[in-house]
């Protein structure tokens, strides 16, 4: 929500400029209408975007009467930031939303229906962040598109040269899993390369159609399939298998791991 050098407010502080309590933040927070950031102690810090939101949360509250879910569509429905940089950062999350206005689902209908918490499903339309590969993949599914296409992979494009290094990336929903594009425009093929984090995982199984196949160039990667096959999956070594399974997958190695991940047809 905020960059590494603006000005972070306490609780107390960011309270006090919105003219109620620190319990009421607490409760906002708990209602999905605003995600402070935290310090490397856990201790809410406010940005002073985060602070103008709070004003107008309370003027929604005092002046209009709105309900947090009716507050959280208000906010929605105002124009974004001019940057650009927020703007590219929020594209898939402003995709979401364009899909649940247009099915016309509040927060709350398809947090429900999706099994995840309003405010998570909040965090992700404004921030592109907030969720796991798993919930990602049953927003997908819930709204009858692909993960790749919500990323923004799908465009046109003529054949050519990805160089290495310059891949494009898709925006980092879950924290520690970086995908990066291996191949430009509307293809037969997803092909990805995974940048995983220790401990990164997905969180969850998930099934689509299809079929898949992964190679892993460094590190280590736990997959399973169906709950009950485990593959222990280390530099060199390869799995194929049908997409239909459920399968999920973490990261066992205490360092980066690396692999390369394709989908045929692109169905993730």
């Amino acid at each position: 929500m905020s960059n590494g050098t603006s000005v972070r407010y306490k609780v107390a502080e960011a309270a006090r400029s919105a003219g109620v309590s620190a319990s009421t933040l607490r409760l906002w927070e708990s209602q999905g209408l605003v995600v402070p950031d935290r310090s490397a102690t856990g201790h809410r810090q406010y940005s002073a975007e985060d602070v103008a939101r709070l004003k107008k949360i309370a003027w929604y509250r005092t002046e209009r009467g709105l309900n947090p879910a009716a507050i959280r569509e208000a906010l929605e429905s105002e124009v974004p930031s001019d940057s650009s940089d927020a703007a590219d950062a929020s594209d898939l999350g402003r995709r979401l939303r364009s899909l649940r206005h247009a099915a016309g689902k509040t927060l709350d209908q398809v947090a429900g229906d999706v099994g995840v918490a309003a405010s998570t499903l909040s965090t992700l339309e404004r921030t592109s962040q907030g969720v796991s590969f798993k919930t990602l993949h049953d927003l997908a599914e819930y709204y009858s598109t692909t993960v790749s296409r919500l990323s923004g992979e799908e465009r046109d494009a003529v054949p050519e040269v990805v160089r290495a290094g310059a891949w494009r990336t898709w925006p980092e929903t879950t924290p520690g899993v970086t995908v990066q594009l291996l191949a430009e425009g509307r293809t037969m093929m997803d092909c990805h390369r995974f940048v995983l984090a220790p401990g990164a995982a997905s969180e969850g199984a998930y099934r689509h159609d299809g079929e898949e196949f992964m190679h892993v160039l460094s590190g280590r990667l736990e997959l399973v399939l169906d709950s009950d096959q485990f593959f222990d999956l280390g530099p060199g070594d390869s799995l194929y298998f049908e997409s239909r399974r459920y399968h999920s997958w973490r990261n066992r190695h205490d360092g980066e791991t690396i692999l390369i991940w394709i989908n045929t047809p692109p169905t993730f």
